[in-house]
């Protein structure tokens, strides 16, 4: 199994608002960069579209360090997803599960690829998730 490394990171100017997201997938010393956008969307549906958009890029089954800053998408794939596939795609208070359809394509791809998900900080200087968000943040101006 080839080994992958993605950054991937979301973006939204408001909360609603306009959105982008991109992925920095490496392996073998190569770097691809994705990336792209929604006139009206949130925060985390962007960081959700920047992980599954990367995980499809993949042309293989792959193991996955995927980096990213959102603690959300982390413990979704650390602890929540099995509970929401469980509960019917509810929350554990059986409400209905924000992004359902983004989670459930998370779902279906995690049972492609290991995923490693690592959660980094946020603007603390790492280069990739730096990179990665500016090109997020370009991403939702062009629907401004």
């Amino acid at each position: 199994m080839k080994k992958v490394i993605i950054y991937a990171d979301g973006s939204s100017i408001g909360n609603p608002g306009p959105g982008g997201w991109c992925g920095i997938l490496m392996y073998n010393g190569k770097k691809k960069i994705i990336s792209g956008g929604e006139p009206y969307s949130t925060n985390n549906q962007m960081e959700l579209t920047a992980v599954i958009k990367s995980l499809e890029a993949l042309k293989e089954p792959c193991e996955v360090d995927l980096y990213t800053d959102s603690e959300h998408v982390v413990k979704g794939l650390k602890e929540w997803l099995d509970n929401w596939a469980k509960n019917g795609w509810k929350t554990s208070k059986k409400k209905e599960l924000k992004n359902v359809e983004l989670w459930q394509k998370l779902d279906r791809l995690r049972k492609v690829h290991k995923i490693n998900p690592i959660w980094i900080k946020g603007h603390s200087g790492d280069p990739l998730n730096e990179e990665c968000d500016k090109i997020a943040k370009k991403e939702a101006e062009k629907w401004k």
